[in-house]
């Protein structure tokens, strides 16, 4: 089996380095046309250069694709999408994958430090999918790649706004895959570790030279691809590696809702985190179905 991209329209966001330029390559070599979005900015988000995006545009070009170069902010998403409309007249698939770095323990953060890191990653995430979401609802179609990491799925140290943000896509992700359910959108979230001018600022080459960017990019081309039925997943990735993470809830302990104290819930803290009979939430519905199994709620 072959799957390709034949007639579908990408938008990748920081496609001009790293795994954005990976994702965008992938998927013009397999029939997509893509919108290569890059403001060109720095890795502190300081700057723009228009041609960052327009050397993988011509990449994809020598190669026989087709792709066209956006210079815009992510924080201008309806520009983004709407480029994507104007050259190829729909968009199917977003890939939101810029980000910027601006690392400094929390009690050393700037209030622009934060600022700046929620802009790019969170509200520029926003804006782009706000903007194609409703192409998608009205073609019946759609596709939503979000880029977390390891940092905001278990938190890392001097990184609280990134973090934060990056967790907060993976809500994002969650709820598009909800409200797109019946109309043929989906979802997904992948926390990829792979080299990159952010990465580069944390880890030494030989470790780089180990996290190529393109052992990334198969996992998001199929889950951007028509074949693929998942929505609302998370997938850590990296080096030859894919796993599927989710959420685990202990069964948890029950108390008396007309009352109960600060003793009872240290009395039965062992109870609350006993994993033994651990279950696998998926929806809100399931934490009112816990709450609904209190017996104290049963009594007459």
């Amino acid at each position: 089996m072959s799957l390709d991209f034949g007639g579908r329209v990408a938008v990748v966001t920081g496609a001009g380095n790293g795994l954005g330029r990976s994702h965008a390559l992938l998927l013009g070599s397999l029939g997509a046309s893509v919108v290569v979005n890059d403001l060109g900015g720095s890795g502190a988000g300081e700057g723009s250069d228009a041609s960052v995006a327009d050397g993988v545009v011509a990449e994809i070009k020598d190669a026989g694709g087709n792709a066209v170069a956006n210079p815009d902010s992510v924080t201008d998403g309806e520009k983004i999408v709407q480029c994507a409309l104007d050259h190829f007249g729909r968009v199917d698939i977003v890939i939101n994958n810029a980000g910027i770095l601006r690392d400094k323990s929390l009690h050393k953060m700037s209030d622009d430090d934060w600022d700046m890191v929620y802009e790019v990653h969170l509200r520029g995430a926003y804006k782009v999918s706000r903007a194609a979401f409703p192409h998608m609802r009205e073609q019946g179609y759609g596709r939503f790649v979000m880029t977390t990491s390891a940092a905001g799925i278990y938190g890392n140290f001097g990184q609280a706004n990134y973090s934060a943000c990056k967790l907060a896509l993976h809500g994002l992700s969650q709820t598009i895959a909800v409200e797109g359910r019946s109309k043929g959108v989906q979802s997904n979230t992948i926390a990829p570790i792979a080299a990159s001018r952010l990465m580069g600022t944390v880890m030494d080459e030989e470790a780089m030279n180990l996290l190529k960017p393109e052992v990334v990019s198969p996992l998001v081309a199929f889950l951007c691809h028509e074949s693929c039925e998942d929505s609302g997943g998370l997938f850590e990735v990296g080096a030859g590696w894919i796993s599927r993470v989710r959420w685990e809830r202990s069964e948890g302990a029950y108390f008396d809702p007309a009352g109960f104290g600060i003793d009872d819930v240290a009395e039965s803290w062992r109870t609350v985190n006993d994993f033994t009979n651990a279950t696998h939430p998926k929806s809100t519905g399931s934490t009112f179905q816990a709450i609904q199994a209190n017996p104290y709620l049963k009594k007459d």
